[in-house]
């Protein structure tokens, strides 16, 4: 976990591992940050498969999650979300840099990841810790006017 998200409760969020209990706050995040969120059951598939998977807590309030999924030497980061009121102080950086850790003690060689090309700043973000663009994937996303492409993007891990 990163260090500079893991902080006293009443200074700063506690990053901690997700729990079925915790489903209706972070859809509550989910749906302010998204347009098309994720469902319910997603989250809770990704939890019955054991996919390492993150909240954000700020004083009781949910603030931002992540999930992840590790095989063999392989990660794919599949949802980083910050409630929107909350983005731009760092919090999505935080939890993608604790993403790329646990991909790494799990043994990942590289990390994967899509992203709307309508969304510039998680672009930025991701290029900026290190990923670049390695696709496309055709229609990935639906828009309010049909489809969008996604960008892939990868990162190649070192050892720490």
């Amino acid at each position: 976990m990163n260090a500079a998200v893991v902080a006293d409760a009443e200074q700063r969020p506690v990053m901690r591992p997700m729990r079925i209990e915790d489903l209706d706050a972070v859809m509550v995040v989910e749906r302010r940050a998204y347009p098309w969120p994720w469902s319910i059951g997603i989250f809770r598939d990704c939890l019955f498969a054991g996919y390492p998977a993150w909240v954000l807590v700020e004083g009781g309030a949910f603030i931002g999650h992540g999930v992840l999924s590790v095989a063999a030497d392989e990660a794919h980061v599949l949802n980083v979300c910050v409630d929107p009121a909350r983005q731009g102080r760092g919090y999505g950086r935080g939890l993608l840099r604790a993403m790329i850790d646990v991909a790494r003690g799990r043994g990942a060689c590289r990390v994967f990841l899509e992203v709307r090309p309508s969304n510039p700043v998680a672009v930025a973000l991701y290029e900026n810790e290190g990923f670049n663009e390695i696709g496309r994937r055709p229609r990935y996303y639906p828009t309010d006017k049909g489809r969008e492409d996604a960008i892939v993007m990868a990162m190649e891990l070192l050892a720490p």
